[in-house]
């Protein structure tokens, strides 16, 4: 399986987690979704497979969610849903799949626990370094 990256060029968290997607090996599949949305259907399929309800996808920062109302509870999943597929800036990022599972990378070392041989340590652009301690 090849992974997949739902990546922001502009986003230094989705900059980071490609990094170490590279330093660990892989090579993944790179879907800039602010250019190419995903499907409806496969916006679905990834709130599924992360067991995530559309509000937690939801991106607030740099987006029009007030302007939109989205922080509204009446809202329906479908509502939300329509709102991301029509401002894809409203999808928080990045999302990976790979064959371990699929998760919205917030922080960007999220991604260690996806990948079949992830770096042991990662300087993220701010300085940051991080250890990867693979879970039991």
């Amino acid at each position: 399986m090849i992974s997949v990256i739902y990546h922001n060029p502009e986003c230094g968290t989705s900059r980071n987690t490609l990094a170490m997607m590279h330093q660990s090996g892989e090579e993944p599949h790179v879907i800039e979704y602010l250019k190419t949305p995903p499907t409806h259907a496969k916006l679905r399929e990834l709130l599924a497979a992360m067991g995530m309800p559309p509000r937690a996808l939801l991106r607030r920062k740099g987006t029009p969610y007030d302007e939109l109302g989205l922080d509204d509870p009446a809202l329906t999943d479908e509502q939300l849903i329509d709102a991301m597929l029509a401002h894809p800036i409203l999808i928080n990022r990045p999302i990976v799949v790979t064959e371990k599972g699929t998760r919205l990378c917030r922080p960007s070392e999220t991604v260690l626990d996806l990948l079949p041989h992830p770096v042991a340590a990662f300087t993220k652009e701010d300085g940051e370094v991080v250890r990867h301690s693979p879970a039991p």
